[in-house]
């Protein structure tokens, strides 16, 4: 465990852990608050159900843990994360998903998720989870990592990664038409292509990912 994760560890471990939810369907709120109320451990701060909101709490809150449903009232659980990344806010999030297609795990562990489970767990497996991700840890059901590890972005030429990171350095379309010397209609199909390769619907989203992969990637320790 890292110094930093130890501090958190420790931070936390002397009161109670502090959550915040995010979940456009009340039934499940109320069921998840009468779980976290029930248990001495956790203490619910707020709720919320638009992505909207939640970003907007992050900014202005401190907590431990944000527990987001994958569909909320005006985003779904990629956009939540991709906006997290792309604004830097320094969050611990676990994904209360009542879905149980592998694509969407795989694809909060590519966004940053640190925790990932489903509606329909016990609710052990669910403080625990939470917990995990409290005390600065990763926790998701298993599955194969080499399979996570081979991204959309392990498939892209080498052009469409260069276009991907001066997304992230901010250009605008009509930038990287200027600088390229194409039009900008045809820096709008080469992105089209790049956000289908990606599968991924925006932007935002698409600079998260390179993010992503650019944190989990070990630096030489030569330089």
């Amino acid at each position: 465990m890292n110094l930093k994760s130890r501090k958190t560890n420790e931070a936390v471990g002397e009161r109670r852990v502090r959550v915040v939810v995010a979940e456009r369907n009340p039934l499940v709120v109320s069921a998840l608050r009468e779980m976290l109320e029930c248990d001495g451990r956790f203490e619910l701060l707020s709720s919320v159900q638009s992505g909207k909101q939640f970003l907007e709490l992050a900014a202005s809150t401190r907590f431990d843990v944000a527990v987001i449903g994958w569909k909320l009232a005006d985003m779904d659980g990629a956009d939540v994360l991709a906006e997290v990344q792309s604004r830097q806010l320094d969050l611990r999030i676990t994904v209360f998903s009542n879905d149980h297609d592998i694509g969407i795990l795989k694809q909060c562990v590519r966004l940053g998720a640190q925790g990932y489970c489903f509606q329909f767990d016990d609710p052990p497996i669910i403080f625990e989870t939470i917990l995990a991700v409290a005390h600065g840890r990763i926790c998701i059901p298993y599955i194969d990592i080499n399979k996570v590890n081979d991204t959309p972005l392990s498939q892209l030429t080498v052009r469409e990664r260069e276009l991907l990171a001066v997304l992230s350095d901010g250009w605008t379309n009509l930038q990287i038409a200027t600088r390229t010397g194409i039009s900008e209609n045809t820096v709008k199909y080469h992105l089209k292509n790049l956000y289908d390769k990606l599968d991924v619907r925006n932007r935002a989203m698409a600079v998260a990912l390179y993010a992503n992969e650019k944190r989990r990637t070990p630096k030489s320790p030569f330089g």
